[in-house]
């Protein structure tokens, strides 16, 4: 009888280091749920103190602000880094983060029944070769009507001081949006169709970072 033999070979891991610019744990799951584990390195950027003209511009810029904050740090030295931004344009304004209930309050009664376009902006710089690619991607989202009653509930639980254009697809304000025309994950806060070709500019397939 032949004797059975197990491999106990280790799995080799990511061609690649990857690091995430960004503190959220949206970016961060979507990231794991397509097969990648990023490190979290925060580029601490003053997002209030950088400015563009349009909506769409100022996603981008803030995101290749936080890729190249954390790209220049010792830490990240070999890395592929991933820097987004989101910000919601609505009648041609960028819509961050409120900056309190109050504000959140009044942003959800502006939108309630209306259309909003989310600017995600991405930007990948291999800080091995200095080497970046950058784009931003652009989802329509269509909002219901909540009632005053469900719109002071949803702020009350704080989540919308959190994200950008005070709402979430994967949270509380989920049943307050008919639906999205484009990418469901921009939305979230990062596409990965987008991240592919990004990735791919760069000479790194996105296969080459599945654990």
């Amino acid at each position: 009888m032949t004797a059975m033999t197990t491999d106990t070979t280790p799995a080799a891991g990511p061609a690649r280091r990857l690091v995430l610019a960004s503190a959220s744990p949206a970016r961060l799951g979507l990231l794991r749920q397509a097969g990648m584990a990023p490190e979290v390195i925060v580029s601490g950027v003053d997002e209030d103190a950088l400015s563009a003209s349009t909506p769409h511009e100022l996603a981008l810029l803030l995101a290749e602000a936080k890729a190249a904050a954390v790209a220049g740090r010792p830490e990240a030295a070999d890395a592929l880094v991933i820097g987004c931004d989101s910000v919601l344009e609505l009648d041609g304004a960028a819509l961050g983060k409120p900056a309190d209930a109050e504000e959140a309050t009044a942003r959800w009664k502006a939108m309630r029944g209306r259309s909003g376009v989310l600017q995600t902006g991405h930007c990948v710089i291999d800080a091995r070769s200095g080497d970046r690619a950058s784009a931003t991607a652009s989802t329509t989202v269509c909002f219901g009507e909540p009632s005053d009653a469900e719109i002071a509930a949803y702020v009350a639980s704080g989540e919308p001081l959190h994200v950008a254009g005070a709402f979430t697809l994967d949270g509380r304000s989920a049943p307050f949006v008919e639906r999205i025309e484009g990418d469901h994950g921009n939305v979230i806060g990062l596409s990965l169709p987008l991240l592919r070709r990004l990735l791919g500019e760069l000479g790194t397939p996105v296969t080459d970072l599945w654990v």
